[in-house]
């Protein structure tokens, strides 16, 4: 298959328009098929079992698994269209029996009382000076603590996605995928309704719930930025992500023997296995917590 590149484009229009993909992952689509179509035109037959062997083998010497899984999985989708589209016979890759070292890399979780402090040192910064910007950080990550919702999914919500009444936020994730989520805290609903008063103006004229000074969409980096200020302020050494509040709020329910099905449907995880890696975070916590609280540990006993 010499002409391995030819159908990119058209493949990644298909994939924006028809499947209604996000921008990060048509970019990522076509980094890994353009990547591909490189090493092919090498003058290798991208349909030979041979050279996806080779091809693999040359990420594996690069990547960490979860990269590679992406990219075998970005070309593999790729192959399907063209098979779909009548221009291959078959998908190649069905040929291989491709296997991967798995990493377990467990999700890096903030303890309740960096939480804590973190959102006390913004109130209090609020209570001295009610400014608007301060209020709306302060429901951020609120928000995000809350809800356990993706950073890219709360800078993205619209005024429409928000209902203050019911305390429900609608949140389209990942693959254009909807879910809706309660937020049951009143000091949270309060913080809402607050909000949406004072910013009334600046979200009628964007659509988005979230706005910045220029009266445009909060974006996820200025997110980040802003937690790390309020991190430093409070003192707090850990460098905290906006993800981080994700995997907090995962763990802490499940720690609260919240059942995983329920935490999987919040999180918008398709699979049950993607959620289930907050089990071993739950259960390295409990060895900890054994480990150095138990009483038998103060108990020395000749054998």
């Amino acid at each position: 298959m010499e002409l391995f590149g030819m159908h990119i484009d058209d493949y990644l229009d298909y994939c924006r328009y028809s499947k209604r993909l996000s921008s990060k992952t048509l970019i990522a689509y076509k980094t890994d098929l353009k990547q591909l179509s490189a090493h092919v035109g090498t003058g290798k037959d991208a349909s030979e079992k041979d050279t996806l062997k080779e091809y693999i083998s040359l990420l594996h010497q690069t990547y960490k698994s979860t990269s590679i899984k992406r990219k075998i999985a970005s070309v593999r989708a790729y192959y399907n269209y063209l098979a779909d589209e009548n221009i291959i016979d078959f998908n190649p890759l069905s040929l291989l029996r491709i296997k991967l070292r798995e990493e377990k890399k467990l999700p890096k979780t903030l303890l309740f009382h960096t939480v804590w402090r973190l959102l006390d040192c913004v109130y209090e910064k609020y209570r001295s000076d009610a400014h608007p910007a301060l209020l709306r950080d302060i429901l951020i990550i609120e928000l995000l603590f809350a809800t356990g919702m993706r950073v890219s999914e709360l800078c993205s919500l619209k005024d429409e996605d928000v209902d203050i009444t019911a305390g429900k936020i609608n949140i389209f994730g990942k693959g254009s995928k909807e879910r809706i989520v309660q937020v049951c805290n009143s000091e949270v609903l309060a913080k809402l309704l607050e909000y949406r008063q004072v910013y009334d103006a600046e979200i009628n004229a964007t659509g988005y719930f979230f706005v910045n000074r220029l009266r445009r969409r909060f974006s996820e980096q200025s997110a980040r930025h802003m937690i790390c200020h309020y991190a430093k302020a409070a003192g707090i050494m850990q460098h905290i992500t906006p993800h981080m509040f994700r995997h907090t709020f995962a763990t802490l329910l499940l720690e609260e023997d919240v059942d995983i099905r329920y935490i999987q449907k919040m999180l918008g995880h398709s699979s049950i296995r993607t959620t289930e890696i907050y089990t071993h975070v739950a259960l390295e916590k409990q060895k900890e917590i054994l480990a150095l609280k138990h009483p038998r540990n103060k108990m020395t006993l000749g054998l």
